[in-house]
Protein backbone atom coordinates (compact mmCIF):
# COMPACT_ATOMS: atom_id res chain seq x y z
CA UNK A 1 0.00 0.00 0.00
CA UNK A 2 1.57 3.45 -0.82
CA UNK A 3 -0.43 6.24 1.25
CA UNK A 4 -0.89 9.67 -1.54
CA UNK A 5 -0.24 12.86 -0.24
CA UNK A 6 -3.30 15.34 -1.10
CA UNK A 7 -0.63 17.80 -3.21
CA UNK A 8 0.29 14.92 -5.48
CA UNK A 9 -3.69 14.79 -5.89
CA UNK A 10 -4.28 18.15 -6.46
CA UNK A 11 -1.60 18.72 -9.03
CA UNK A 12 -3.35 16.25 -11.11
CA UNK A 13 -7.01 17.57 -10.44
CA UNK A 14 -5.90 20.85 -10.62
CA UNK A 15 -3.97 20.40 -13.83
CA UNK A 16 -0.81 22.28 -11.93
CA UNK A 17 1.31 23.39 -14.46
CA UNK A 18 4.62 22.89 -12.74
CA UNK A 19 3.80 19.36 -11.13
CA UNK A 20 0.60 17.85 -12.45
CA UNK A 21 3.17 15.59 -15.06
CA UNK A 22 5.30 14.79 -12.27
CA UNK A 23 2.74 13.47 -10.23
CA UNK A 24 0.39 11.72 -12.85
CA UNK A 25 3.26 10.06 -14.21
CA UNK A 26 4.27 8.87 -10.29
CA UNK A 27 0.23 7.85 -9.58
CA UNK A 28 0.68 5.30 -12.59
CA UNK A 29 4.03 4.31 -11.76
CA UNK A 30 2.91 3.58 -8.00
CA UNK A 31 -0.35 1.89 -9.37
CA UNK A 32 1.27 -0.32 -10.94
CA UNK A 33 3.43 -1.34 -7.94
CA UNK A 34 0.97 -1.12 -5.47
CA UNK A 35 -2.51 -0.47 -4.07
CA UNK A 36 -2.88 3.06 -3.91
CA UNK A 37 -4.41 4.44 -0.84
CA UNK A 38 -5.58 7.95 1.21
CA UNK A 39 -7.02 8.68 4.28
CA UNK A 40 -9.72 10.83 6.10
CA UNK A 41 -7.43 13.61 6.32
CA UNK A 42 -6.38 13.60 2.66
CA UNK A 43 -10.17 12.68 1.90
CA UNK A 44 -11.22 15.93 3.87
CA UNK A 45 -8.46 18.35 2.02
CA UNK A 46 -9.06 16.79 -1.19
CA UNK A 47 -12.94 18.07 -0.51
CA UNK A 48 -12.03 21.79 -1.47
CA UNK A 49 -11.64 20.60 -4.85
CA UNK A 50 -15.40 20.17 -5.54
CA UNK A 51 -18.28 21.45 -5.15
CA UNK A 52 -20.27 18.16 -4.55
CA UNK A 53 -18.98 14.91 -2.62
CA UNK A 54 -20.39 12.70 -5.30
CA UNK A 55 -17.88 14.03 -7.80
CA UNK A 56 -15.34 12.99 -5.22
CA UNK A 57 -16.51 10.14 -4.63
CA UNK A 58 -16.30 9.30 -8.55
CA UNK A 59 -12.57 10.75 -8.47
CA UNK A 60 -11.54 8.35 -5.38
CA UNK A 61 -13.44 5.21 -7.49
CA UNK A 62 -11.84 5.98 -10.59
CA UNK A 63 -8.52 6.63 -9.40
CA UNK A 64 -9.02 3.23 -7.50
CA UNK A 65 -8.16 4.62 -4.25
CA UNK A 66 -8.52 3.09 -1.10
CA UNK A 67 -9.90 5.29 1.94
CA UNK A 68 -7.85 3.65 4.93
CA UNK A 69 -8.80 4.53 8.64
CA UNK A 70 -5.94 5.89 10.51
CA UNK A 71 -5.22 3.67 13.55
CA UNK A 72 -5.06 4.61 17.11
CA UNK A 73 -1.38 4.31 17.27
CA UNK A 74 -0.84 7.02 14.44
CA UNK A 75 -3.01 9.42 15.72
CA UNK A 76 -1.67 9.44 19.28
CA UNK A 77 1.77 9.53 17.59
CA UNK A 78 0.66 12.67 15.22
CA UNK A 79 -0.58 14.93 18.27
CA UNK A 80 3.11 14.09 20.18
CA UNK A 81 5.03 14.54 16.92
CA UNK A 82 2.76 18.24 16.47
CA UNK A 83 3.20 19.08 20.17
CA UNK A 84 7.02 18.54 19.67
CA UNK A 85 6.83 20.79 16.12
CA UNK A 86 5.57 23.52 18.02
CA UNK A 87 7.87 23.45 20.92
CA UNK A 88 10.75 23.48 18.17
CA UNK A 89 8.98 26.26 15.89
CA UNK A 90 7.09 28.42 18.83
CA UNK A 91 4.38 27.88 15.93
CA UNK A 92 0.74 27.04 16.48
CA UNK A 93 -0.10 27.45 12.67
CA UNK A 94 -2.39 24.41 10.97
CA UNK A 95 -0.01 22.19 10.20
CA UNK A 96 -1.66 19.39 11.66
CA UNK A 97 -2.83 17.35 8.56
CA UNK A 98 0.45 16.58 7.56
CA UNK A 99 1.38 14.69 10.99
CA UNK A 100 -1.75 12.95 10.46
CA UNK A 101 -0.64 11.51 7.50
CA UNK A 102 2.78 11.21 8.42
CA UNK A 103 1.87 9.36 11.79
CA UNK A 104 -0.73 6.92 9.34
CA UNK A 105 2.12 6.10 6.81
CA UNK A 106 4.74 5.24 10.32
CA UNK A 107 2.56 3.57 11.99
CA UNK A 108 1.13 1.37 9.10
CA UNK A 109 4.37 1.09 6.96
CA UNK A 110 3.47 2.49 4.31
CA UNK A 111 5.51 4.53 1.64
CA UNK A 112 4.41 8.43 0.96
CA UNK A 113 3.93 9.78 -2.55
CA UNK A 114 4.45 13.41 -2.12
CA UNK A 115 6.19 16.25 -2.99
CA UNK A 116 6.49 17.94 0.60
CA UNK A 117 9.35 16.51 2.13
CA UNK A 118 10.04 18.67 5.00
CA UNK A 119 8.13 17.64 7.25
CA UNK A 120 7.96 13.80 6.70
CA UNK A 121 11.58 13.35 6.41
CA UNK A 122 12.04 15.31 9.81
CA UNK A 123 9.66 14.28 12.08
CA UNK A 124 8.75 11.07 10.14
CA UNK A 125 12.29 9.13 9.12
CA UNK A 126 11.02 6.09 9.06
CA UNK A 127 8.84 6.48 6.31
CA UNK A 128 10.08 5.72 2.53
CA UNK A 129 9.25 8.79 0.84
CA UNK A 130 8.57 8.94 -3.46
CA UNK A 131 9.33 12.73 -3.65
CA UNK A 132 10.64 14.79 -6.91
Amino acid sequence: MILVDTNVLLDVLQDDPKWAAWSQGQLESAALADRLAINAVIYSEMSMAFERIEELEQVVADAKLVVEPIPREALFLAGKVFLDYRRRKASKNGVLPDFYIGAHAAVAKYPVLTRDVGRYRSYFPTVPLITP
